[in-house]
């Protein structure tokens, strides 16, 4: 019996310390802001281009994207500085864009925008090309509220995918406060001609916040394909009370790995059997409150530069809604993920 009850502490031992090797292949920095050379804005997806270079969209904007350079140190990943370099906009009236992504071999951007639930094409000066991914009908319906929310691509891959924010009609009710409601996405790639390559079922957590609030969003905010084929996925949880005290946003990065045995047709019913599996890489909190100013809405989540050893760092961006009433700030972020 004693080495029954040796051998199972031994055990739970080896399995905490096997849960904290995976925690420390994340190294999270902490947020910081560049106001002097950063302006206010709805900052709400990004992108890497290369060097010192990201393309960062805003969902109140004109239609077109931004271009940021962020100086980042390559030993550490942490941010050095930031500044807005030039707008790239083509005078058409904003999509309500919320995510952005590079394709290097044709040196053009894809953006996403709720407005019209589509991934248009954009070459480097903000111009539209004509070429968009050719949308599943049930991500074009999705609505302009809670609708297409991100975009990726991997040139490892060969990969575009996209999701939406919360669940779509079909699939059930959408996550609100109050409730244990899951919001359940659908994860759609695309082959480099534009075309459905195979869609993946991802459930995202129950709410934490316990009441109901007209300010409150619950949903995927951004997605980034790794060169290994798996996917980073973003759950933003952001809650706003009445009395505005005491607002937080929980941001929580998941890993999955999409396969063959859990892929679905495109017109399939939702099945909890083939949902993905999902790792927790990092969370994290930020809140308000009469001493704290934290508070941050992470939208944008790209990869960014490899560090000197290896190790690869993820860049994001946070919405401050135009620094909503001198309280939010336009926040950037890294996380750096151990090489394997």
């Amino acid at each position: 019996m004693m080495r029954k009850t040796v051998f199972c502490l031994l055990t739970l031992i080896m399995v905490a310390v096997m849960a904290d090797a995976q925690t420390r292949l994340v190294k999270e920095h902490r947020q910081k802001e560049f106001p002097e050379h950063i302006p206010a804005g709805n900052y709400s997806g990004i992108t890497w281009l290369g060097e010192d270079e990201y393309a960062v969209v805003s969902d109140k904007a004109k239609d077109g994207f931004l271009i940021f350079k962020i100086s980042i140190d390559p030993n550490t990943g942490v941010i050095k500085n930031a500044t807005l370099k030039e707008r790239k906009e083509n005078g058409n009236n904003g999509r309500d864009a919320e995510d952005i992504a590079f394709f290097p071999s044709k040196k053009t951007l894809f953006v996403v925008g709720e407005s019209d639930n589509q991934a248009r094409e954009y070459d480097l000066n903000g111009k539209r090309t004509g070429r968009m991914l050719k949308m599943p009908k049930r991500f074009l319906n999705a609505g302009g509220k809670y609708g297409v929310e991100s975009v990726t691509y991997n040139g490892n891959t060969h990969r575009f995918w996209i999701t939406t924010e919360s669940t779509l009609k079909a699939d059930g009710q959408q996550a609100a406060g109050g409730s244990n409601t899951k919001n359940r996405l659908r994860l759609q790639a695309f082959t480099e001609d534009l075309q459905p390559a195979g869609q993946y079922l991802y459930e995202m957590d129950a709410p934490v916040a316990k009441n109901k609030s007209t300010r409150y969003a619950m949903g995927c905010s951004a997605l980034t394909a790794l060169d290994n084929g798996d996917l980073l996925v973003m759950e933003r949880e952001f809650y706003v009370p009445n009395g505005k005290l005491g607002a937080f946003v929980n941001s929580k990065i998941y890993c999955v790995h999409p396969q063959k045995e859990n892929k679905v047709a495109g017109d399939a019913a939702w099945n909890k059997e083939k949902v993905l599996k999902k790792q927790l890489i990092c969370q994290w909190r930020t809140s308000l409150g009469l001493f704290v100013q934290s508070i941050a809405n992470f939208e944008g989540m790209c990869l960014g530069p490899k560090l000197s050893n290896g190790d690869q760092v993820i860049v994001l961006v946070a919405d401050s809604q135009d620094q909503y009433g001198g309280v939010l700030c336009d926040w950037l972020k890294t996380i750096v993920i151990k090489s394997e």
